[in-house]
């Protein structure tokens, strides 16, 4: 007996144009802001705590690397090439643009209850079970379901509030900590972080938990179906279910 044809449903709507586009200034802005964070980093690879840290001053701890300044005693006998002009520019550029598009989506995300409907766990799953219930499947490589693609699970959206409501905020308030404008027009909020080289150390361990975010973002695009995950954030629509005849 010849096998039942099959007839593909209409593609469900997956993410609107705004949160497409949101999302891939960030993107590009975030890489933007990795790279150039690494090349500022790498011109003095030491961390302080307090108002002031400099070459003559003990560090609190440093990253085992060579310096592009030879002023930095680092412990290697040679210096890396400095970059420090043109990425301190580009890294001020990007986070200017993840600022801005932060707030646009913040607003959408309110204006349109997009964060309730979409981020907010349901009530049923805001319980630890249901937490280390997802994070155990996950753990067991268990194939995705069916309706994965057309949602998030209740690991997914912590990871998104948490990211949205707590490391962008601290990530751009440690940063703006490490300006001297900001510093001079509100101290409050440097002296809160405990000085402008404690914003530095804050911001770089922030920085840090962000591209651990990041590599877990994409690792589970991959796990759950890269294809149709990729096709969603760029033409905002997932295939429809097929159905048997």
């Amino acid at each position: 007996m010849p096998e039942a044809a099959s007839l593909g449903n209409p593609p469900s709507q997956r993410h609107s144009v705004f949160v497409r586009v949101t999302h891939w200034i960030t993107a590009l802005a975030f890489l933007a802001l990795l790279v150039t964070g690494v090349e500022i980093l790498i011109s003095h690879p030491r961390f302080y705590w307090g108002e002031t840290g400099n070459s003559l001053t003990p560090p609190l701890f440093q990253i085992p690397i060579p310096a592009s300044r030879a002023s930095v005693p680092t412990g290697y006998g040679y210096v890396l090439p400095d970059q420090n002009g043109w990425s301190r520019y580009l890294h001020f550029q990007s986070a200017w643009a993840i600022v801005l598009t932060g707030l646009c989506y913040s607003l959408y995300g309110v204006w349109t209850r997009h964060f309730r409907n979409n981020l907010l766990p349901a009530k049923p799953d805001r319980s630890l079970r249901a937490f280390l219930a997802v994070l155990a499947s996950h753990l067991r490589r268990k194939p995705a379901a069916a309706d994965d693609a057309l949602s998030y699970n209740v690991l997914q959206r912590a990871a998104y509030l948490s990211v949205i409501f707590v490391l962008f905020p601290l990530v751009i308030w440690t940063g703006l900590a490490m300006s001297p404008a900001f510093n001079s027009a509100i101290p409050a909020g440097v002296n809160l972080l405990g000085g402008r080289q404690s914003a530095r150390t804050l911001h770089f361990f922030i920085s840090g938990f962000l591209l651990l975010f990041l590599a877990v973002h994409i690792a589970m695009v991959m796990l759950t179906g890269f294809r149709i995950r990729m096709r969603a954030m760029i033409i905002g629509t997932v295939p429809g279910p097929r159905e048997r005849l």
